[in-house]
């Protein structure tokens, strides 16, 4: 599960930040190979940072499962195996790395898939009425933003990002609440890197609206598979 790291919190917080994302994403990219090792003191070098602060990487890497340390080997860098694929950090490194971000999406996308259509199915019995309202209000915009040429700009994906979060809190599953954040990536990092085109297929939009009205007319099954076939017909239209 996400650990959700906030170098914020921190005295050095915006150095501290600067230093995780590059290192992180050093390590997720492969620039920095698993079994590659280093010292406190070649991160103050590097960094131009206190050892306290170099330290506070490093502590904040290995909860993240990207490196381990000991003072017989020094902080060593970890294979993905290691890594906390679940925290928010570490996805958004593995999106922003060209290597991996075809991969982390995959990955990401058959998580969704796994949860969702579940999920819907869920919120057909446990929606309230005003919960159900909105995810129709969602879906009928989500219709004409795709109408409009609009399917890769930052109103869809806010619109998606609520319709499909909603979905899980209406669900009535605290765990599947608590996959938001993962399942949402999949959504922002296929309009960040453009693999959304500007007008999505209009008979995977309208699978958006068939999902809402069954969940609103209280059709669990029609809301499951409803979902299968909005997910389905996403993968058709998304350009890697």
């Amino acid at each position: 599960m996400p650990l959700t790291l906030d170098p914020s919190e921190s005295a050095e917080g915006p150095l501290l930040t600067k230093v995780l994302d590059e290192l992180g994403g050093e390590i997720v990219s492969g620039t920095m190979a698993p079994g590659e090792r280093f010292t406190l003191q070649d991160l103050s070098s590097r960094f131009g940072i206190s050892r306290t602060v170099a330290r506070e990487a490093m502590r904040a890497l290995e909860q993240l499962g990207l490196v381990s340390s000991s003072r017989r080997v020094g902080i060593k860098v970890l294979p993905e195996a290691h890594w906390a694929v679940f925290d928010q950090a570490v996805i958004r490194w593995r999106l922003s790395s060209e290597a991996h971000r075809a991969k982390q999406i995959v990955s990401l996308d058959q998580l969704r898939k796994a949860v969702e259509p579940v999920a819907a199915a869920l919120a057909a019995t446990n929606a309230t009425k005003e919960q159900a309202q909105e995810l129709k209000a969602l879906a009928e915009q989500l219709m004409e933003l795709s109408e409009a040429g609009q399917g890769n700009t930052d109103a869809f994906l806010e619109a998606d990002k609520r319709f499909h979060t909603l979905i899980l809190e209406c669900s009535g599953n605290e765990m599947f609440s608590t996959l938001t954040l993962p399942i949402l990536y999949v959504l922002e990092g296929r309009t960040r890197y453009g693999i959304m085109p500007n007008d999505p297929h209009l008979d995977a939009m309208a699978y958006h609206l068939k999902v809402a009205e069954a969940i609103q007319s209280g059709d669990s099954t029609g809301a499951e598979n409803a979902s299968w076939s909005l997910l389905r017909g996403v993968d058709g239209f998304v350009e890697f």
